[in-house]
């Protein structure tokens, strides 16, 4: 397979853009401005051609050998000036504009051929930065129409003979400029907002993938920290109590197949976990690690949407799971307060406690609570003192954020 690639660079935009095209194997890559360049052209290469080719027939029409000379390497210098102006950026812009208008009035007044202010026209709607657009705009405009009103004064009457195409010349020096700044902002600015949804796109699809990372680490970590509690336990127990390491084997076994059923459940439609679901949970686990569980309020949370229930029962089993793995803890209490405009949920452990400040950012677990509590305006607080207290706090009026 081959692959053709066309690139176009178009000053005024200053940048590359390209599309794909298939046809028979051929992969062409053209680019967008190009495209557009193409539909929208029409007959304007032949309006192009025909006046690049006028100005040797107002020159021809001198009788001095000397002014054919310099018009035809005033014509010459024009375009060579021309094509450096859209190559050129910031100070220079104004140096090459600054000849090429010199140029244009010497030809109007020199030779009576005045349209090379079309082009000068055409090429102004192309700046980009508005304070050049409007300084060389007005030098332009002014200077085109005292070169006019001279020309009026002297009655050539070869100028004079022109005088529906010079008005056409003059209104286009106008109005040709704006039209084409206006179009090219507008394509400027689609451009960034192109840029700005595809950035967007890829933040959230960012966040999703975090998202999805911090809860196979909280759904996962609970369900293999159980599953190798009871295994080290069925390993202790096999020769002492044979019945009852069978038991934690089919328990070990259950997780599993529970585990497995969450992941693929959690990865297929992300469902919620209320509170009161992951309280059986973390009683299961607490037992299965020889920690007693003291739950000093259980409120039933009638008014709890789904959403921020899940997210509490995500940072709850997360704050256990930290408990059974770290803390060295034989008790765990945990309070959940309803008041008028918050819920509070304590985890209290009487283990080592966090031994350094550096503590509360090991890991992935006390950064995923403080993520998923900040997406619902919500707090965390961690105090150490005779063991870890973990108070989560989120507002029952949350303020809205956009979420697909």
């Amino acid at each position: 397979m081959y692959t053709l690639f066309i690139y176009h660079f178009n000053v005024g935009y200053g940048k590359i853009t390209t599309k794909n095209y298939t046809n028979e194997g051929l992969i062409v890559q053209l680019p967008d401005k190009l495209i557009r360049l193409q539909k929208s052209s029409s007959i304007s290469p032949y309006i192009w051609s025909i006046i690049s080719i006028l100005p040797f027939y107002f020159i021809f029409q001198s009788s001095s050998s000397i002014e054919i000379i310099v018009g035809i390497t005033l014509t010459i210098l024009f375009f060579i000036f021309l094509r450096l102006a859209f190559l050129s950026k910031n100070w220079p812009v104004y140096v090459w504009t600054s000849l090429l208008i010199a140029i244009s009035i010497t030809m109007t007044i020199q030779f009576n051929f005045i349209y090379f202010a079309f082009y000068i026209a055409y090429y102004n709607g192309n700046i980009k930065n508005r304070i050049a657009f409007l300084t060389l705009y007005v030098i332009h405009l002014v200077l085109t129409t005292a070169s006019i009103n001279y020309k009026f004064v002297e009655q050539d009457p070869l100028f004079l003979s022109q005088i529906p195409f010079i008005l056409i010349i003059w209104i286009s020096v106008i109005l040709l400029p704006f039209n084409i700044y206006n179009r090219n902002k507008q394509g400027w600015l689609e451009e960034k907002l192109e840029d700005a949804n595809k950035r967007i796109s890829e933040l959230v699809k960012q966040e999703e993938r975090q998202r999805i990372a911090r809860d196979l680490h909280d759904t996962l970590g609970q369900k293999l920290s159980l599953i190798g509690l009871k295994s080290d336990l069925a390993r202790k127990l096999i020769y002492k109590d044979p019945e009852q390491a069978k038991e934690e084997l089919i328990d070990v076994q259950q997780t599993a197949r529970t585990a497995l059923s969450e992941v693929r459940t959690m990865v297929s439609q992300m469902r919620g976990i209320r509170l009161e679901d992951e309280m059986v949970r973390i009683k299961q686990i607490l037992k299965a690690a020889d920690i007693e569980l003291i739950i000093d309020e259980e409120t039933p949370l009638p008014a709890t949407s789904l959403f921020l229930e899940n997210i509490l029962s995500m940072c709850l089993k997360e704050a256990v799971t930290n408990i059974v793995k770290h803390s060295r803890a034989d008790s765990c209490k945990i309070t959940i307060e309803d008041h008028d405009n918050e819920l509070t949920i304590k985890v209290k452990d009487n283990g080592i406690g966090l031994l350094k400040d550096k503590d509360l950012l090991r890991g992935s677990g006390l950064r995923g609570m403080e993520e998923r509590l900040d997406f619902v305006n919500g707090t965390l607080e961690i105090i150490s003192d005779k063991g870890t207290l973990l108070i989560m706090r989120v507002p029952k009026v949350i303020k809205q954020i956009g979420r697909d």
